[in-house]
């Protein structure tokens, strides 16, 4: 098995008891649906429609091969596939016979896959050959451990695809791992460094898929499009790909969320429901003022980063769906705004737990409760936030407390209702002559500004104040910083607030996980003043 911080005896007990775990595998609920729905579409990928009883077959065929090949507990796999189907094939495979994955992002590179293998140490590495970094096996020999090696695009004995279509018994003594223990590793969000892992239960987990799918309203009805990095929590779990397999629902795949592309998919495929980052749904908006609202979905879901209050009450209008935010975290928690919540709860908040045992605090910078109103770092503990992260001692002695809450280096502000609002981040402040500004709230009142469709604050050592700010500004018609600041001003907020900078770019640079990526701005700026 594989080592990780479990829950203490009563608190696990205590969600058997609840029924929030329920010792399912991951992989039960693509089970049922083949067997009580087997014609029903599951995943629509290009121009293939793959149904239930097709997707767990495709499942069984590998993991059956694999198991042969002497995979099964305790052995762990290092997978990058792109947003298509055999990456789910491949991920409830590896859950039916207990091989713990890392599903890294296809825009990850040799420096994140180094790192992961050394973490895991896989014997199996499963990957895409058009993918760059294996354009040729020089990689591969910088991974000592692999034993098997298979590959999508390729064909002879690597081949993915004829592991995938190749009926193979599966081995008598073949089984997942138990509910309890660790499923795969998620990958943790976090804007600068290579990710650290996140060891996820099968228990935890599907806890987390069945109450999102609930409060989303998933049904077998529901169209999802996938167009979000396939392995992004976000579009695994919230509901995501498994909310939608759980309900019997149908996934459609998409390569990235340009606007036309997926427009085009959501019309030919009659898409209901997506999930966006905030940079992605400014992309949208602006599309749809050439091309019109994408018919016809119903939902967005967005979530990954704050979403600003004046750009969330866009959606339905220029959009035409309804919105519902989610602020969810790899490391477990997971909020979300109702479907029959206010105006004011949905465009103003980025909703609650999806658990009343979702314990949240919110505390100060001396680590005392924050007052009422006030934006506090939030500590969390619950059925499925995790216990610590994977071999990383020193890291989890300074995100838990003797407790077990979870500092997840957000700063918000929770309403009479328990709804959230993320106004930044403990680790993304400046501290201009020892004010501390948070990044989000600047940003957020930077796109308040009608021209405004993205922006990100940064610091710039200074040799008197310590640190200065920077703001990066995208804007759809030209603008200029003095215009920037009296905008601000008239919004009411203190001196010191102001920006020191304005950039003014078309594009902010991403992370793989779709936040502006702050460590590449700074760095832009370092170049100007050297």
């Amino acid at each position: 098995m594989i080592e990780f911080t479990p829950w203490p005896t009563d608190l696990a007990q205590a969600y058997r008891d609840k029924g929030y775990w329920i010792g399912r595998p991951l992989c039960a609920a693509l089970e049922a649906q083949a067997e009580a729905r087997p014609d029903a579409i599951a995943l629509i990928c290009g121009n293939r429609q793959i149904s239930y009883a097709a997707l767990n077959q495709a499942a069984e065929n590998l993991a059956a091969s694999l198991a042969h090949d002497g995979f099964g507990h305790g052995d762990t796999a290092l997978v990058q596939l792109p947003n298509v189907a055999e990456f789910h094939m491949v991920f409830m495979a590896l859950m039916k016979i207990g091989v713990v994955p890392v599903n890294a992002l296809y825009s990850h590179r040799q420096i994140e896959l180094s790192s992961y293998a050394e973490q895991i140490a896989p014997r199996l590495l499963i990957a895409d050959r058009g993918h760059p970094l294996f354009a040729d096996d020089d990689f591969l020999r910088s991974l000592p451990r692999i034993e098997t090696v298979l590959f999508l695009n390729e064909g002879g004995t690597r081949s993915l695809q004829q592991r995938l279509t190749t009926p193979v018994t599966m081995p008598a003594a073949a089984r997942p791992t138990p509910a309890d223990q660790v499923a795969f590793f998620q990958l943790s969000g976090g804007s600068t460094g290579t990710p650290k892992l996140i060891p996820r239960t099968h228990d935890d987990y599907d806890f987390s898929i069945r109450e999102s799918a609930r409060i989303c309203a998933v049904t077998d009805r529901t169209r999802f499009l996938c167009a979000l990095p396939a392995p992004h929590n976000f579009l695994m779990s919230s509901p995501g790909a498994l909310g939608v397999f759980h309900a019997g629902g149908t996934v459609v795949m998409a390569p990235s969320p340009d606007p036309a592309p997926c427009f085009d998919l959501i019309a030919r495929h009659q898409v209901t429901l997506t999930a966006l980052v905030p940079s992605a749904v400014g992309l949208w908006l602006q599309a749809a003022a050439r091309l019109g609202p994408p018919r016809p979905l119903a939902q967005l879901l967005v979530g990954g980063a704050s979403f600003a209050q004046t750009m969330a009450r866009r959606v339905p209008a220029e959009l035409g769906c309804r919105l519902q935010q989610v602020f969810g975290m790899a490391e477990g928690l997971v909020n979300y705004t109702r479907l029959d919540d206010p105006d004011d709860v949905v465009f103003g908040t980025q909703g609650r737990p999806i658990s009343p045992d979702d314990e949240i605090r919110l505390v100060d910078e001396n680590g005392l409760p924050a007052a009422p109103g006030e934006p506090g770092q939030l500590a969390v503990r619950g059925p499925y936030t995790f216990r610590g992260y994977y071999k990383a001692p020193d890291q989890n002695a300074r995100a838990f407390d003797e407790d077990g809450f979870y500092y997840s280096g957000d700063l918000v502000c929770r309403d009479a209702e328990g709804n959230l609002r993320v106004v930044g981040r403990v680790k993304d402040q400046i501290n201009r002559g020892g004010e501390k500004i948070a990044s989000e709230e600047i940003e957020h009142l930077l796109m308040r500004h009608p021209a405004v469709t993205a922006a990100a604050l940064v610091a710039v050592p200074d040799a008197n104040l310590g640190e200065k700010s920077c703001a990066f500004v995208v804007s759809g018609t030209p603008l200029r910083g003095i215009e920037m600041r009296k905008h601000l001003m008239s919004l009411g907020i203190a001196d010191y607030k102001l920006p020191d900078k304005f950039r003014f770019v078309d594009a902010l640079p991403l992370t793989a996980f779709g936040k502006p990526d702050k460590r590449l701005l700074r760095a832009r700026m370092e170049t100007e003043t050297a």
